[in-house]
């Protein structure tokens, strides 16, 4: 089982349309036809959306994500229209709301890879390969790959997994074309993003990106380069062989599967309410993240 704990009744505002509740954003359209999105303080952990919220991780997802948006300006357009509340809107949705183009969506997650983790990984410890890109023999959990890689994955619903697929699978779904403008356009920003990173002191290790089409142009949407959609790891800590300390839910992680939680993954309950203690560290993660890749305080 997987899904949302308790899934969230979205507010009804008068000139909005709701369309869709994600794992983080709920999803409005507006009079004019753009989208409203706006970022919750929800977080999600082995494919569950929890019960317990961490305070600010909605508007640290949103500024971060401006930010970043400022940086890969020349390399890509984005999505973005305005910051300002739409009218009638609840003051708590300040500082998490984005006012964006409606983009023609394209179905595939672009992930780019400069180190080996996670899913690539698991699937390099059986085949030697990361969706079918052959990577030389001797690498380890964290290790820096030759060069970044992409490696999209299919998108999937709320509570399932997304799937890791070849690039010829991609272009066979998107066409030729549009393959060739998602690899080269995910690996200008992750590169981007990588040296920016690099230069604060943190290894962007992997991350993804969503894409889609205003017109003939490819536009970046949704976050980018946030501790929800990337790997980062403090570059002091890194050690190939092990897991890596990182800026991101891993509090989380490690508390759902330690014996305190008292929750089986692989059972048919959802998982418990977060402690406070939890939440905290995990708060305080998401705040260094954003201090350190942006210079500049979040309070």
């Amino acid at each position: 089982m997987s899904g949302f704990v308790e899934k969230p009744e979205p507010l009804q505002i008068p000139g909005l349309v709701h369309l869709h509740t994600g794992k983080v954003r709920e999803l409005y359209r507006n009079e004019a036809g753009d989208l409203v999105m706006v970022a919750s303080d929800r977080i999600s952990a082995y494919d569950w959306v929890l019960p317990t919220e961490i305070p600010d991780k909605g508007r640290i997802l949103t500024r971060l994500s401006l930010w970043w948006f400022d940086q890969l300006a020349d390399l890509v357009p984005n999505h973005v229209l305005s910051t300002e509340l739409p009218a009638g809107a609840p003051a708590d949705w300040q500082g998490r709301t984005l006012v964006c183009k409606s983009l023609k969506m394209v179905p595939v997650e672009c992930v780019a890879r400069g180190y080996l983790t996670g899913s690539g990984l698991a699937e390099y410890n059986q085949t030697r390969t990361v969706c079918g890109l052959a990577l030389p023999e001797g690498l380890v959990d964290g290790s820096e790959l030759p060069a970044p890689i992409f490696t999209p994955a299919t998108k999937a619903e709320v509570g399932e997994h997304d799937e890791n697929v070849s690039y010829e699978e991609v272009a066979r779904q998107v066409g030729a074309e549009t393959a060739a403008q998602l690899r080269q356009a995910t690996l200008a920003v992750y590169s981007r993003g990588r040296d920016i990173a690099r230069e604060r002191g943190i290894i962007l290790a992997d991350t993804k990106f969503e894409f889609g089409f205003d017109g003939d142009t490819l536009v970046l949407a949704d976050e980018v380069l946030t501790a929800d959609s990337s790997r980062f790891w403090p570059a002091d800590q890194w050690q190939p062989g092990r897991t890596q300390p990182s800026y991101d839910k891993q509090f989380v992680r490690d508390w759902l599967t330690s014996a305190e939680s008292g929750w089986d993954r692989t059972g048919e309950q959802p998982p418990p309410a977060l402690p406070q203690q939890v939440v905290d560290a995990t708060r305080a993660k998401y705040v260094e993240a954003y201090e350190r890749l942006t210079g500049t305080s979040w309070s």
